[in-house]
């Protein structure tokens, strides 16, 4: 029986702190010892990886978030006869110290359902050009929650709720509905952790700042497209990467298609 080649999907987002988005699936590819710069942070969709880390062997079954620390050697192999199917995120020191590379490798499998769930949410979103806010808050929380593992006793003495930060960040939003923000810039102008504005943001209004930001879009661009105006002119001018970016996200919060809502207005 021949060999099933490999299926392999790469790319840097335009995210701070994600070096690559490396997607693939091996039947029977092995990795040598090896070593990154990077934090490797995996998810495997199908079958199972064993591996070795510092001279220990380790295992990905499907509901484990496996996070390998930069600089330790380590292999790969399939641990089923079908392969395995995997979605790797590789991360600079942004988000994870080197402080905490002695507790990964004591610990590199993390069995959390919560975890598991937001780093898959993050993949589907990465490769969506103009939802890069959205990517930033969830990979700030998904930074969060590893290092909660990691330092349990830093994690648990959490910042209590902040609603004058939270409608800091809401102006901020407001001035910015069209031009955009990034989670890193709103972090640096507010002298507040990515995480924790996300946290407050979302505490305060039930609502996380991706989600606020697309609202207020969409609701300009329903203004214009009741207007008259067709869609791929409304979506630049309401801070949407395209036409598609824009049918996604109306659609979502709608119901309709912008065109379809276009089409349905009365004079």
């Amino acid at each position: 029986m021949a060999a099933v080649p490999p299926e392999v999907s790469a790319w840097r987002p335009r995210i701070p702190g994600v070096v690559e988005v490396f997607h693939a699936h091996f039947t029977e590819y092995a990795y040598p010892m090896h070593v990154h710069e990077a934090w490797t942070l995996l998810i495997v969709d199908d079958g199972a990886v064993r591996y070795d880390l510092d001279r220990h062997e380790h295992g990905t079954p499907h509901d484990t978030v496996s996070l390998l620390p930069p600089h330790v050697p380590h292999n790969g192999s399939p641990a089923t006869p079908h392969g395995f199917r995997k979605r790797v995120l590789y991360l600079d020191a942004t988000h994870l110290g080197e402080d905490l590379i002695g507790p990964a490798v004591d610990g590199p499998d993390l069995r959390d359902p919560v975890l598991r769930h937001r780093v898959g949410q993050l993949h589907g979103v990465l490769g969506h050009p103009g939802d890069e806010l959205e990517a930033e808050s969830r990979l700030s929380l998904i930074g969060e929650r590893l290092r909660a593992h990691l330092q349990p006793r830093a994690a648990a003495r959490r910042p209590p709720r902040d609603p004058a930060l939270a409608r800091s960040l809401r102006e901020l939003l407001d001035e910015r509905v069209t031009r955009g923000l990034a989670l890193d810039e709103a972090a640096r102008l507010l002298h507040s952790h990515p995480a924790h504005l996300v946290r407050a943001f979302s505490t305060a209004y039930g609502i996380a700042p991706h989600q606020y930001l697309m609202s207020r879009r969409v609701e300009r661009a329903r203004r214009l497209l009741l207007e008259g105006r067709p869609p791929g002119e409304v979506a630049p001018v309401t801070g949407f990467y395209d036409q598609a970016h824009l049918t996604r996200h109306f659609k979502r919060l709608v119901g309709v298609t912008p065109g379809r809502y276009r089409l349905s207005s009365r004079d």
